[in-house]
């Protein structure tokens, strides 16, 4: 006899109870306080004395089925086969003794995972897909982070940063990775390069003309075919026409570079969140290490470990010394791409970072 099956719930968000560990469950919401006891643990203890011990590391980002094997095959062996993943996939396990922290910690490293990303620590970076699965990376999100994080390693390891450090990277400039507190996207710098002969056998006009956010594509018919053309007078080099028409290729090895922006905050722990601003643009984009944007990036880090007060994120410690200052010890350039200059720019002038009128 055939069973029956559930009809989906593509409603609300999952039931996160039924995951979690008893006595996270027992004594939600009665927490009492909870410790930072070394780099990667944490320690919570409940108004009724239980105590719970969370271990975190870090991975590749991008799990292979061997990698997720190798963890659940761990959280069962040392954690009673509880874990968790972060948004940045970082597996969390929970152990109720303090005897059982060390040999779990030894079983992730001897199988290669790092932990550490807890407390004033550099986190795991966050990046979108690039060349695995986005249609219109301009670089490789995920390649830039593995080649960073090789160098940040151990800062992850360590808490010894002022406060968090978010970093994030994008393939594109539509910039889903998010805002971080030091940010690598890419940077197009030329208009899209049109095939003509392809444009009206692939795109839907009406849709590109539509997807431009600064109005600077129209139809046009060239050689005696329907096609598209630009205002390169308008167009801010977003790439934004592509995925509806690939015959409109922006993404060029030479001319789409890479941009560091620093500043950004989701948080409104202390302040208002706020955008990243630019920094740091025209950068190689120099796959398979991308060296040239780690060494800014490194940078950056060194100045606001030495020089930010307890708790400043790398906005405020920027805001605090004051934006000259801060290109005087990053040793960079102040250039044109730092001034923002699209068509709405009159409305956030007064918010930029070096204008203010």
């Amino acid at each position: 006899m055939a069973v029956e099956m559930r009809e989906p719930i593509e409603t609300g968000s999952p039931d996160p109870f039924q995951y979690m560990h008893p006595t996270m469950r027992r004594n939600f919401g009665m927490w009492k306080y909870h410790t930072h006891p070394q780099p990667g643990v944490l320690l919570h203890v409940a108004d009724h004395g239980d105590k719970l011990w969370t271990v975190k590391a870090g991975t590749q980002r991008i799990l292979d089925v061997f990698s997720m094997r190798t963890l659940c095959d761990i959280a069962d062996n040392y954690s009673d086969g509880f874990i968790r993943f972060t948004i940045r996939s970082n597996p969390e396990f929970y152990v109720t003794e303090e005897s059982r922290v060390q040999p779990l910690i030894d079983a992730l490293e001897g199988a290669g995972f790092i932990v550490g990303g807890t407390q004033n620590s550099v986190a795991s970076l966050s990046h979108t897909q690039g060349w695995l699965h986005c249609d219109i990376p301009g670089t490789d999100a995920s390649g830039v982070v593995k080649s960073m994080m090789d160098e940040l390693i151990g800062e992850f390891k360590a808490a010894d940063m002022p406060n968090r450090v978010h970093i994030t990277t994008s393939c594109c400039q539509i910039n889903c990775g998010g805002q971080g507190d030091i940010a690598i996207n890419v940077q197009h710098t030329k208009p899209p390069k049109i095939n003509h002969d392809l444009v009206s056998a692939v795109c839907e006009r009406p849709s590109v003309v539509a997807r431009c956010p600064v109005a600077a594509i129209r139809p046009a018919i060239v050689n005696g075919k329907p096609s598209l053309e630009v205002d390169e007078k308008k167009c801010i080099c977003c790439g934004a026409c592509f995925p509806p028409c690939p015959p409109m290729q922006i993404n060029d090895a030479e001319h789409s570079k890479l941009a560091i922006w620093v500043g950004g905050n989701h948080s409104n722990a202390r302040g208002k969140p706020t955008f990243q601003k630019l920094v740091a643009a025209g950068i190689p984009n120099n796959p398979p290490r991308w060296p040239e944007a780690t060494a800014i990036v490194k940078r950056i880090l060194k100045e606001y470990k030495a020089g930010a007060r307890d708790w400043e994120r790398i906005g405020e410690w920027v805001e605090r010394i004051g934006w000259p200052r801060f290109f005087e010890l990053m040793e960079l350039p102040f250039t044109k791409y730092h001034i923002d200059n699209w068509r709405g720019a009159r409305k956030s002038y007064n918010a930029s970072t070096h204008i203010r009128f």
